[in-house]
């Protein structure tokens, strides 16, 4: 196959081959929108220079450390969201931005407030997932008190101290996963709900936004109480095994947190699909198989491209000119599956 050559690049990018060698040669001003069409274009045919015309765009401009810390690292979800941050960055023409990754190994506090404690002094800015526990607030307000602003990501924690949340609305999630089940669902009956930890305040709005719609509109449901996985696939398993043989008018599960493996695996061995609605959160391998063979009825996914994008562009500003005076909130709208919704 013949590799893309200077011609192809500037033929893709509209603009003259010499524009192209000025770009990557540096030897002329060229105009930022120029170099950006230059660099994009490259990119795109898979150009052997691209990241040489990336790092020629990038000479003098500001520089920023992107502390990212994140859960569960063998995850889809969590490696999908790692590497969206990271492709994005690798885009960025404006400022040469290095993400500093790091997983939390499991939901101990402690765990938590040193991986925030250790990016002092090594990044200028930070997103994370996790616990909402005053330990992590402290950690939050150490960075704080360094000039370094925190983001959190997915599930809310350290309210009036991190710089912002970006996220989907979970209290939201939580009633329309009420709305949904109770239109599923061929009966009225009994729901069940695993959350990570009682300390995930995404989940624990989740919880509570499902039960408020359940007493609103369908009080015939009865939502049990929510049931602490750890997020963990086994204990999942082992806890929808038990729900299912216990409760045979179980007419739906939620699991709003991880460990959807498990729930999936049990409802497989059982054939509950045929009488139960397992909803599960995000479009990973096991879910979109899950919904491919309608052991699944709905995923809530995230939209993490367009989550990135906007976190980064705060980010950068908030490092640039300073924490805003109210630390505020972005919801994004879940994009919800379907069995119906694959290709």
């Amino acid at each position: 196959m013949r590799q893309p050559t200077i011609a192809d690049v500037a033929r893709a990018a509209g603009v003259s081959v010499a524009t192209v060698d000025r770009v990557l040669s540096g030897r002329a001003k060229v105009r930022d929108e120029t170099a950006r069409k230059v660099q994009t274009a490259a990119t795109t045919i898979g150009y052997h220079g691209a990241n040489a015309i990336r790092q020629r765009i990038l000479a003098g401009r500001p520089k920023l450390r992107l502390g990212l810390l994140l859960q569960k690292e063998r995850h889809a979800f969590y490696q999908e969201l790692k590497q969206e941050f990271e492709k994005q960055c690798h885009r960025m023409v404006d400022r040469e931005v290095r993400v500093v990754t790091r997983f939390a190994t499991s939901t101990r506090l402690e765990e938590l407030a040193e991986l925030l404690h250790g990016f002092r002094g090594h990044v200028d800015a930070v997103a994370a997932t996790g616990i909402d526990h005053h330990e992590v607030t402290a950690g939050v307000a150490e960075l704080r008190q360094a000039g370094i602003p925190t983001f959190s990501m997915l599930s809310d924690f350290a309210q009036g101290v991190r710089e912002s949340y970006f996220g989907l609305n979970n209290l939201r999630v939580g009633r329309t996963a009420g709305w949904l089940i109770s239109k599923v669902a061929d009966r009225p009956g009994k729901v069940g709900i695993f959350i990570g930890a009682h300390r995930y305040h995404g989940h624990e709005l989740r919880e509570t936004g499902m039960r408020s719609y359940f007493r609103e509109y369908a009080p015939e449901f009865q939502l049990l109480d929510g049931q602490i996985n750890l997020e963990t696939r086994d204990l999942t398993y082992e806890a929808t095994s038990h729900l299912l043989e216990r409760h045979d008018d179980l007419v739906g599960l939620y699991v709003a947190g991880g460990g959807m493996e498990g729930a999936i695996a049990a409802f497989e061995r059982y054939g509950a699909f045929r009488r139960c609605a397992l909803f599960v959160n995000e479009l990973t391998p096991e879910s979109h198989r899950g919904l491919q063979n309608r052991t699944v009825s709905i995923v809530f996914g995230t939209p993490l491209q367009q989550l990135v994008a906007e976190l980064l562009l705060l980010a950068t500003s908030t490092v640039d000119t300073g924490p805003a005076e109210m630390p505020g909130q972005r919801f994004f709208a879940p994009v919800i599956y379907t069995p119906e919704s694959l290709s």
